[in-house]
Order: structure tokens, then C-alpha cells, then sequence
């Protein structure tokens, strides 16, 4: 109203339209009937943007909530929105009902069939603080993405798990296996335990890639911050090299040019030079791929906001339900291909 008359009800205006108290207005919902009070001026020209004129049904409400849900709101600061929009009080247990329906929505996504082939998926964790039986516990939200052979990006496993172990690696990806993946070509993922020993349980012609951009990054830990620049170019000559014999080529003159001064950043390099070098099997096409782990990356501080609005969340499953509804807000915006990644899929043996 007050944008509609141009001042705010305290203000003076010389404007011939004016406030004309409020009209009750009796509306239906999925959670019974109640009434609100609609705003009127003297010209009748106010058009109500929430409840419109002549709507007398707002049973979308509930996905007005959970859409509230999905950015990141807690179930209080629904229940608090929902009564200064709507003008009734919604308790907190009758938002989280309302965001319990999609739990079977969940399940069935989860349970989805996926594609035969894919050429990459990657693996990542993100940690959060869940509340049970009032202690505060870190879980950790496991996530598969997968590049189809299209060049789409696809979230394709989403689970909620405290240890990691090669045998919780397995049945992530027997789950993916009885979905329908019969085979994955590159499988990229960080140092995750036991990860390496799963993979070649349940996808034994997979290439094991550990990721880059992890690399670089534990690597750069070590280093102070006016020799980064000169550190990160070393390495880049290492993943982007020709072929292998170049790259450990080159990780050795880093290492000799580096080692006295940071005698441990280099360490991890050798120790995992075999699943550091899968890359160097494909094209450049496709090295950028699975190097360029931005996907995942753009992913993931989508979950991360989740951690900056909720430090504790109440339960797993409220846990479950905020990562589910974000995922699909971020895969809302996956509409081209990854870069020219139809092309890129070509180059797959």
C-alpha cells in the first residue's frame, strides 16, 4: 500500500487517493480456514500482490514454505515470515511437517535409474553440526556428481554418513550399480578413505583420479603466501604437461627447486604420483574435464551457505531435506553443457 500511494501511512501527501482501513477476507488452505485483513484505499485500485482479489484458496502455501526452506530459512524463521505475511502464527512443528512431504520425493530421487556409461563422476564431502540427543555431532554430506556422456552435469548420489571407510565407499557405489551404471571411466575424488580400494571393488576399469584441484590447493598449504604464485606455476607445469615422462619431469625440478625451503609440500606428490597421473591418458579436451573440478566446486559452496545460516541443524533428516531442495536450485541453472562438453566426450576411449 504505501508503494502503491507513494507515502507511508505517518507521512502528509497531497495525493486525492488515501487509506480506507482494511476489509476481513475469509481464505481456505490445505490447513483449514482463516481470516486476514486486506488493506483498502479509497479509489479501490490497490491490487494485493500475496492474496490477490478474488483468490479465496491458498493451498500452494505449502510450497511457499518449502521453498522458504530450500534458501536456507530455519523452520522458526518461516514460522516467522508466514505470520507477518499471512497474518496467522505457524508453530515450528507445523512447518516441519509441511517439509516432511518431500521426504518420499527424496526417496524416489534417490532410488532414480541412472545411465549405463558415464565418463566422469566426481566424489567430494562437506561437513556439518547435527544435534542428537543433545549433543552437537559432525556429519558429512557425500555427494556424486557425474558428467554424462553429453556433456551434462548430473548430481547423480546424495547420502549423509559419519565414517568414511572402503566399505561405506563400496555400497555407494554398489547403490550406484543397482541403479543401472554398468561402467564409469574416470572416478575423481579427493584422498577420501578408502575410496581407491572401493573403486576397484565396484568398477574395477574405472581410472582412479585423485583431484587436482585438491592437490594444488593441500600442496599450496605449506607455502607462504609471497611465494604462491612461483609454486603454483611449478605445478602447473607438472598436470599440464604433455604426457607423463614430462610431468614427473617436472614435479622433480620443483621438488629440487622447492624442497629446502618447504620440505613437506612436495611430499604428497610422490606418494600419490599413480593416482596423480590418469590424467595424463587423455586428451587435453578432456584433461580439462576432469582438472577443472568447477562443477563440483560451484556445488558445494551451495551447500556451504547452508553451514553459514544453519550452525546446528536439529536432525539428519532436517539435514537431508536443506541439501535435497538446494541441489535442486543449483541444478535449476545446469541447462548448457559443461563448456563444449559434448565435444570433450568424444575424445573418451
Amino acid at each position: 500500500m504505501d508503494e502503491h500511494l507513494g507515502y507511508e501511512s505517518y507521512e502528509r501527501s497531497d495525493n486525492d487517493n488515501y487509506r480506507n482501513g482494511t476489509k476481513k477476507k475469509t481464505v481456505r488452505s490445505n490447513y483449514g480456514e482463516f481470516q486476514i485483513d486486506v488493506p483498502q484505499d479509497r479509489q479501490s485500485s490497490f491490487e494485493p500482490k500475496v492474496v490477490k482479489k478474488r483468490q479465496k484458496d491458498i493451498s500452494g502455501i505449502d510450497q511457499q514454505i518449502i521453498s522458504m526452506y530450500a534458501r536456507g530459512l530455519t523452520t522458526r524463521q518461516i514460522s516467522e515470515q508466514m505470520e507477518e505475511i499471512y497474518g496467522f502464527e505457524c508453530s515450528e512443528s507445523f512447518i516441519s511437517d509441511v517439509t516432511d512431504k518431500i521426504l518420499q520425493q527424496i526417496e524416489d530421487w534417490q532410488d532414480r535409474p541412472l545411465d549405463e556409461v558415464y565418463p566422469v563422476m566426481f566424489i567430494d564431502a562437506v561437513h556439518f553440526s547435527v544435534r542428537e540427543d543433545n549433543r552437537i555431532k559432525k556429519l558429512a554430506a557425500y555427494v556424486v556428481l557425474a558428467i554424462t556422456m553429453d556433456g551434462q552435469k548430473d548430481v547423480v548420489s546424495l547420502q549423509i554418513g559419519e565414517n568414511e571407510s572402503s566399505k561405506f565407499w563400496l555400497s555407494v557405489l554398489n547403490d550406484l550399480k543397482n541403479r543401472g551404471v554398468k561402467d564409469v571411466m574416470v572416478i575423481c575424488a579427493d584422498g577420501l578413505t578408502g575410496i581407491k580400494e572401493a573403486i576397484a571393488a565396484a568398477f574395477p576399469e574405472a581410472e582412479y583420479q585423485r583431484c587436482i584441484v585438491h592437490q594444488v590447493r593441500n600442496t599450496l598449504k605449506y607455502v607462504s603466501y609471497k611465494d604462491k604464485k612461483a609454486f603454483a606455476t611449478d605445478l602447473k607445469a607438472i598436470y599440464l604437461a604433455p604426457n607423463e615422462n614430462q610431468g614427473y619431469e617436472n614435479m622433480q625440478i620443483a621438488k629440487d627447486r622447492w624442497d629446502n625451503k618447504y620440505p613437506h609440500a612436495m611430499k604428497s606428490w610422490d606418494q600419490n604420483w599413480d593416482v596423480l597421473t590418469p590424467i595424463f591418458k587423455f586428451s587435453t579436451d578432456v584433461r580439462k574435464v576432469i582438472y577443472t573440478t568447477n562443477a563440483i566446486e560451484s556445488l558445494n559452496s551451495t551447500y556451504k551457505k547452508l553451514n553459514r545460516q544453519r550452525t546446528v541443524f536439529p536432525s539428519d533428516k532436517a539435514l537431508l531435506k536443506s541439501l535435497y531442495l538446494s541441489t535442486l536450485q543449483a541444478t535449476k541453472k545446469w541447462t548448457q553443457p559443461l563448456r563444449a562438453g559434448a565435444k570433450y566426450m568424444e575424445n573418451f576411449p
